[in-house]
């Protein structure tokens, strides 16, 4: 579970990993995207990559979702990026069907693959 000393450490330390969007309605936060940017060798610019985009399941289907993902694109567009990209679960049929309404394609070509914190240790001490 993350804490807010991440969060800080992190998102606002002296090497910030991420940045974020807040949606608010009425001063209230209502929504959020998390993004931070990689680099595509393939196409030479950087990628604004979403990690998490969030709005409070009682405001969905009113826009703000939509409002979050038009900013990130003109921050792409804005920062030179090639493109934009995010995971989605298989299973989340609402959010893919949201998704493919903006233009956006599945990369089922792509599989992600993953190491744990453990992993990580295990690999970086020379192990497999």
């Amino acid at each position: 579970m993350i804490a807010p000393a991440d969060i800080r450490r992190h998102g606002f330390g002296r090497r910030p990993f991420f940045e974020t969007l807040i949606c608010r309605r009425d001063g209230r936060p209502i929504g959020l995207a998390l993004y931070f940017f990689t680099f595509s060798t393939f196409l030479g610019r950087p990628t604004l990559y979403l990690e998490d985009l969030f709005v409070r399941p009682e405001k969905r289907g009113k826009g703000y979702g939509r409002a979050l993902l038009e900013r990130l694109a003109q921050i792409a567009k804005e920062r030179g990026c090639g493109r934009m990209e995010w995971a989605v679960l298989d299973w989340n049929d609402p959010a893919i069907q949201f998704y493919r309404n903006l233009g956006a394609e599945p990369m089922n070509e792509w599989t992600v693959f993953r190491l744990t914190r453990e992993g990580i240790a295990k690999l970086a001490k020379g192990g497999a």
